[in-house]
């Protein structure tokens, strides 16, 4: 494909489902070559076949996103693969409950592993091909990162927090190298994200809140990625919030 992006290697995590395959589709269409990166292999090779049959090019790695060896293996796949590599988008996500003083730390741990740590596995891994022609890292986040709404979502907001910081400092550590560093904080998007909430009520809840007449779609947000990433080298969208228009002051 022929696009603003022609040329570049992305490297996109969650791209099974949600605002990754959003983001890797968005991408592709943009003209760049594009590594997915999930768990659910089949979905990966259906997405890989779509961009190709589109006129694009795609590679297909299962890997999880949690296990630091298991990701600096698809960095080195897709460079490897594909050349270099010049985009991260890190879009691997999930959402669970869970209060302080009672909730499954179990649970706790899996959220900050899947929305903190993977991030910092795979820029960590990234960031020697980033640096030898320049780059971008997204981050994707959530209006909850911003504010933690009640106790129940600590887990979620926390580690959205957490990965605010880090996107922060990472950007300061690795802008004289010429890579940028972004993150991308969302509103209300039609996801998959309530369906490994195990409260039923909280479910159903975030379930109609993500799917609500007026939320955004993935390729909104995939839009915003694409829009960070093909700015001149000069420019560094490091913090980007969007939401619905029709609930624009809420979460």
């Amino acid at each position: 494909m022929a696009g603003i992006l022609s040329g570049k290697t992305a490297l996109v995590t969650g791209a099974s489902s949600g605002i990754g395959r959003g983001a890797a589709v968005a991408l592709a269409e943009a003209g760049a070559q594009v590594a997915l990166v999930a768990r659910r292999g089949e979905r990966l090779k259906d997405l890989a076949a779509q961009i190709e049959a589109a006129g694009g090019k795609a590679l297909a790695r299962v890997a999880d996103v949690t296990d630091e060896a298991d990701v600096s293996g698809a960095v080195e796949d897709t460079v490897g693969h594909f050349g270099g590599l010049d985009i991260l988008v890190n879009a691997a996500g999930m959402t669970q409950t869970g209060k302080v003083e009672n909730g499954n730390l179990d649970d706790w741990r899996y959220v900050f592993e899947l929305n903190f740590w993977a991030s910092l596995y795979t820029s960590r891994a990234a960031i020697p091909a980033l640096k030898a022609g320049g780059g971008d890292i997204v981050n994707i986040s959530s209006t909850a990162g911003r504010r933690a709404v009640g106790p129940t979502f600590g887990p979620y907001a926390a580690s959205k927090f957490a990965l605010t910081a880090f996107n922060e400092s990472l950007r300061a550590e690795v802008t004289l190298a010429g890579i940028r560093v972004c993150i991308i904080e969302p509103g209300a998007t039609a996801t998959e994200i309530h369906e490994h909430i195990k409260d039923e009520k909280v479910r159903e809840f975030t379930r109609n809140h993500v799917e609500k007449d007026g939320a955004m779609q993935p390729e909104d947000v995939a839009a915003a990625i694409v829009f960070a990433v093909s700015l001149p080298p000069r420019v560094n969208v490091s913090q980007l919030v969007i939401r619905p228009t029709v609930d624009a002051r809420v979460l």
